[in-house]
């Protein structure tokens, strides 16, 4: 196993604002771009060439990695002109593998944080002797995901998109975004043209009498697409309960990168982080959040389960619980900003401007 495609082209709208300036897999979690978890845990699996499948945003990512080396990779780039969808994606790239026709090609998107172990789902696509073997996840409401049903080999059965009633409901299993496929086979996807894997690939490739088979591994997971997730999902990083060889630190309550300056009687908890060059004031609180480079927290702010923006500034006094500041935004004093709300990139909120209960 020494190759891997990585699809990082999603314009990553339910993200926004947090992807105005940035594309989704270079946002920071644990304190470096999520994308470094991902590629990390594909170098320790023994994958040493990655493609990275590239769109929006697009120039951002070679300057940032450059050839790999520094992880220990081979990295090289593609650039998608149009969207291509995840099975277009996966083609348009097919010309830079190195691989033998029958040699195994990991692919995964790059906004799923996961404790897969790669090596078992390499392990098990061989020993099968499969064209395509998937990560299948079991999870507790499996309507808003595509339905992957097994028989009792792990063969896969089906593909059913978004169930809509209980009766459509016959698994709990669904496709949790990363995949081995056999070489040939991805020179079967159509180029040229968008081409999504979960709704014309792989039942095509079921309907033609390809083999296709699951392997549940229902260690952490968690899709990245929401600001609330990713939230989250840095602070289970930090936290330990998910796990990735490339956290700058050690796990913990907290975690305080390099220039960034907290005040003796400020209290971070949860698995927050605290950004480069980000200050926090005497007197604030901050639980499971990420404050991102260059922002500013002033006395006495109470941040929850948000994200600040890079060179924000949240004020004194403010109250905010599940939120998302854009980068550059200045919130003023003694504002509450509560679960959902987004301020824009650049943003300024008076103070005292956005209150849920009296200023009394």
């Amino acid at each position: 196993m020494t190759e891997a495609i990585l699809l990082v082209g999603g314009k990553g709208t339910r993200l926004r604002p947090l992807t105005v300036h940035t594309p989704k897999p270079m946002v920071r979690a644990a304190g470096v771009p999520f994308l470094t978890h991902q590629l990390a845990r594909a170098r320790a699996a023994g994958v040493d060439h990655i493609v990275l499948a590239t769109s929006y945003l697009a120039e951002v990512f070679e300057p940032h990695f450059g050839d790999g080396s520094s992880l220990g990779l081979h990295i090289e780039y593609v650039t998608e002109d149009e969207p291509l969808g995840t099975g277009g994606a996966i083609r348009n790239v097919a010309s830079r593998l190195h691989s033998g026709p029958d040699d195994p090609v990991l692919i995964f998107n790059g906004d799923i944080l996961t404790g897969l172990d790669i090596r078992a789902l390499v392990h098990t696509h061989e020993t099968t002797g499969a064209d395509v073997s998937l990560h299948l996840t079991k999870v507790t409401d499996p309507r808003a995901y595509g339905l992957v049903p097994t028989d009792e080999t792990g063969r896969v059965l089906a593909f059913l998109e978004k169930p809509q009633t209980p009766e459509e409901i016959v698994t709990d299993q669904i496709n949790a975004g990363a995949y081995v496929f056999r070489r040939s086979i991805i020179d079967t996807i159509p180029a040229g043209r968008p081409v999504s894997v979960e709704r014309e690939t792989f039942p095509d490739l079921l309907a033609a009498g390809a083999h296709l088979q699951g392997l549940v591994d229902s260690t952490y997971w968690l899709d990245l697409g929401t600001p609330a997730a990713f939230v989250r999902g840095s602070a289970d990083l930090v936290l330990g309960r998910a796990p990735s060889p490339a956290i700058p630190g050690r796990c913990g309550d907290r975690l305080v990168l390099p220039t960034a300056r907290v005040a003796a009687d400020a209290k971070l908890t949860g698995g927050t982080v605290v950004g480069e060059g980000a200050f926090v004031a005497e007197g604030a609180r901050v639980f499971g959040s990420t404050i991102l480079p260059g922002a500013v927290i002033e006395p006495g702010a109470v941040i929850t389960d948000s994200l600040i923006g890079t060179r924000a500034v949240v004020g004194e006094r403010s109250v905010l619980t599940g939120t998302v500041i854009g980068d550059g935004a200045i919130i003023g004093a003694d504002n509450e900003l509560r679960d959902g709300m987004r301020v824009w990139c650049d943003a300024r909120i008076p103070a005292g401007a956005v209150r849920f209960s009296s200023d009394q």
